[in-house]
């Protein structure tokens, strides 16, 4: 899709194309917020949720910490909820939440679904095997995955609308950058410890899990530092 010299650059310079693509994510969820208003927010809600679940088996090297490229998308979902709650209160907020929910189940269960369907076979062609067995790598969900991923999702997308309208009641609907940091840091914090939970537990030992944990958590927290322009510079307009 992009010229050798655009991936050539980017081939050496990872943490640059992780800023880039990180402010594109958020610039684009403030774009479509503008343009769209709150059915804007609810769509990039779902498109997050789509492209954290077919990236989050990939793994790279951002300063000099492996991670998977979901944790970008992921992240961005709980931007799109504080906007969500900002803009137009805690009821839609949460609603968002329980169709991002809803819509988590329904892309797992149809991708697993895809699975089950054989590629074709003809003579001397095995583009489609190649095909299909790249699909198994990337769509093959574990049970413990689907558990995981649905359960950290529910439980800190809610409290990451409770903890940012108390905040909010707290301090008399000023300071949204504390609302914005606080609640969103907390509730990935809740996502990444019930996650590694059920995800690793028995899988790997104690230090690897922690250690992949804590990479996770670095990320998020610093993404949820870094979005914070961002929902300043939508704030101001009307959804």
């Amino acid at each position: 899709m992009f010229p050798d010299f655009f991936q050539i650059y980017f081939s050496e310079h990872q943490n640059l194309l992780y800023l880039s693509t990180l402010v594109l994510d958020l610039g684009l969820t403030v774009l479509m917020f503008r343009f769209f208003g709150k059915e804007g927010l609810l769509a990039c809600i779902v498109l997050s949720i789509l492209l954290a679940n077919l990236q989050g088996p990939k793994l790279t090297v951002i300063f000099s910490m492996q991670t998977s490229l979901g944790v970008i998308f992921y992240s961005s979902i709980f931007f799109a909820t504080d906007l969500m709650s900002e803009k137009f209160g805690k009821k839609e907020a949460d609603r968002a939440v329980m169709m991002g929910f809803s819509i988590s189940v329904i892309i797992l269960l149809m991708l697993s679904i895809s699975l089950l369907f054989l590629p074709s076979i003809q003579s001397n062609q095995t583009f489609s095997t190649d095909v299909h067995q790249a699909f198994v790598k990337i769509l093959d969900f574990t049970p413990r995955f689907i558990i995981g991923s649905l359960f950290s999702y529910l439980i800190s997308q809610r409290f990451d609308v409770w903890c940012f309208h108390k905040i909010k009641h707290w301090t008399n609907g000023k300071h949204l950058w504390l609302r914005n940091n606080l609640s969103t840091m907390a509730s990935q914090t809740i996502d990444t410890t019930l996650y590694s939970l059920v995800v690793w537990w028995g899988v790997v030992d104690l230090e690897t899990a922690i250690q992949l944990g804590l990479a996770k958590m670095a990320f998020k927290i610093g993404i949820a530092a870094f979005d914070t322009p961002f929902i300043y510079w939508a704030r101001s307009w009307r959804g």
